[in-house]
């Protein structure tokens, strides 16, 4: 099995009341257990973030807005399990990557 690293980005930001927050989070719990034996790390939301290159350190840019770790046989299997992720109903774009073995 390989490790696959799922990036956030886009959606619709955060729920706009408690309630949608409460729907939202019970629809990631729905997820999460879908996934099984295959969730090494739900993750969580990121906030800011500063740039590292060459030419020295930058606020911000358009990093991903959360992250989870699985595991699959493939990255066929990978994506088929985000694909009922509930980021995508909201809006999101899930990036799924695999984790390489040096």
């Amino acid at each position: 099995m390989a490790t696959y690293l799922i990036s956030y980005h886009g959606g619709s930001g955060p729920p706009a009341s408690p309630e949608a927050a409460r729907q939202m989070m019970a629809a990631f719990g729905d997820w999460v257990a879908s996934v099984g034996d295959g969730m090494l790390d739900p993750g969580a939301p990121l906030g800011a973030a500063r740039t590292v290159s060459p030419s020295g350190v930058s606020d911000g840019g358009a990093g991903p807005e959360g992250y989870s770790v699985i595991r699959a046989d493939d990255l066929d299997a990978a994506v088929a399990l985000v694909k009922g992720h509930p980021f995508v109903a909201r809006g999101g774009t899930l990036v799924v990557s695999e984790a390489v073995s040096l």
